[in-house]
């Protein structure tokens, strides 16, 4: 299990938006994709079957320890799974 704790920001985001903190466990432990951005920062994205199969995106910040969860939201940019 990965050692992570939510920003302010993050923690808003999951309850104006109904995300749930076992989705974001799901994400960062078994994604179905992983991106290192520019920044440094790791994009954790996973459809979430509970959510119509839309694509969950967690922002981390890796250099602080434990790992910072900066924000997270459905990516309306990937779309849905068929």
């Amino acid at each position: 299990m990965m050692d992570y704790l939510f920003s302010e920001h993050a923690r808003e985001m999951m309850r104006e938006r109904n995300i749930e903190e076992s989705w974001v466990s799901l994400a960062m432990e078994n994604p179905d994709i992983k991106e290192v951005k520019e920044d440094g920062s790791v994009h954790y994205i996973k459809a979430i079957e509970e959510y119509g199969r839309r694509y969950l995106r967690v922002v981390v910040n890796p250099q602080q320890r434990p790992h910072r969860i900066i924000t997270l939201f459905f990516d309306r940019r990937i779309g849905r799974l068929p």
